[in-house]
């Protein structure tokens, strides 16, 4: 007999908001599992901010009581836009103690089916078993590190993921790779701690968010026309943002159109703020390495125009990609009864996978509701659709 209903399986934005909402029904036994915020607190660096609006910064519960409103209210820190990201991890480490206070911190090391549905191993040895699984274990798998930097040293190179601050690199030369957010602003934060940047992307221009049409959109034309062009979950340009924001609608789509608008929505960009921090950081654009080596405790690398760098340390910005059977937690039987596309699960209402009782929430969404399930602000339709679905499958 499963000794509970469901098991969530991370405490991130999505594993809180889900496990809240499940948790608001009425006979329904459920165990949350995983560290607080643990991904945002270990793997992403102090002094960073988020790219996302205030609205859609908020973390979904059942009831709208937990905004950053009330954790500033209770006496939490207070915060401005954009949100940094030492503010927001308190906020997420707040609402955990208010929604989920047993949340279980054990770490679980094995997913696998059983006859009654599912057998989750603890790493301390404890199994339990459960009709449903809910994954909710973030993008820290899937850090996208290109294969013509997989034989580097890490103290050679590393992803931007793998660090909590750049102050080790102060008077350092350091080239970092990428034209999107998370490649521009730890190029901002490594100038801010002491080293000497330089940023190489393949683009030929870096798009930059909240640009003058926006502002005037925004502000000028007054607040009807904002809310009329941009939903409050900050995922898209105009017109487009108001889709994004019904994954049900979205769906209804033919696939291609479905990927045009994806592309369109989450392209490579950085936030305007960060176009000061950056304006005494070369930025070489149009351009790709073409060959690396070793030389002494530096790394040289080749340019396509010919040009050289010998430099202590590249950082890759290169974002991720997702692939579901990376999650190392997953039995090779539970990832063959996944049906996937380009590593995505391809999923059903309730943001179920082809394995019945096992739903994916977050950036593995994706391909299935659209990209804003890969922001906080999606959590509270996936929350929703997951308790739903749950609820009508008892």
């Amino acid at each position: 007999m499963p000794n509970c209903d469901v098991v969530v399986l991370g405490a991130g934005p999505y594993g809180l908001a889900a496990g809240a909402h499940l948790r608001s029904v009425k006979g329904l036994d459920v165990r949350v599992f995983g560290e607080p915020m643990s991904f945002w607190d270990h793997n992403m660096p102090v002094g960073m901010f988020l790219r996302s609006n205030w609205s859609a910064t908020q973390i979904a519960d059942p009831v709208d009581a937990l905004t950053l409103e009330a954790f500033m209210n209770a006496g939490g820190k207070q915060m401005s836009q954009p949100v940094p990201i030492e503010g927001f991890i308190a906020y997420g480490k707040w609402y955990q103690t208010r929604a989920l206070p047993d949340l279980d911190r054990r770490k679980i090391v094995r997913v696998e089916t059983n006859s009654s549905g599912f057998r989750t191993t603890l790493a301390d040895g404890e199994t339990l078993h459960s009709r449903r699984v809910v994954i909710a274990a973030g993008i820290g798998s899937f850090a996208r590190r290109p294969p013509e930097y997989k034989e580097l040293p890490p103290e050679l190179a590393s992803h931007s993921s793998e660090h909590k601050n750049f102050d080790r690199f102060a008077g350092k030369q350091l080239l970092v790779i990428g034209g999107g957010q998370s490649a521009l602003e730890s190029a901002a934060l490594l100038h801010e701690s002491g080293a000497e940047v330089e940023v190489i992307a393949r683009t030929h221009r870096i798009h930059w968010l909240q640009g003058w049409a926006s502002k005037t959109l925004h502000h000028g034309l007054g607040t009807f026309v904002r809310h009329l062009l941009y939903a409050p979950t900050d995922v898209g340009p105009a017109g487009i943002s108001q889709l994004m924001a019904r994954p049900d609608l979205l769906r209804l789509l033919p696939r291609a159109l479905q990927d045009k608008l994806r592309k369109r929505s989450v392209r490579p960009a950085g936030a305007r703020w960060l176009v000061d921090r950056l304006k005494n950081v070369p930025i070489r654009l149009g351009r790709s390495v073409t060959s690396i080596s070793v030389v002494g405790d530096r790394v040289r690398v080749r340019l396509d125009d010919g040009s050289e760098r010998t430099v202590h340390h590249i950082l890759l910005g290169t974002g991720y990609r997702v692939d579901v059977s990376k999650y190392d937690f997953l039995s090779p039987e539970v990832v063959k009864g996944i049906r996937r596309v380009n590593g995505y699960p391809i999923l059903q209402p309730g943001l179920e996978t082809s394995l019945k009782g096992l739903h994916i929430l977050g950036a593995p969404a994706v391909w299935s509701f659209g990209p804003l399930m890969q922001f906080v602000s999606g959590a509270r339709y996936a929350s929703r659709s997951l308790t739903r679905h749950i609820v009508e499958n008892k």
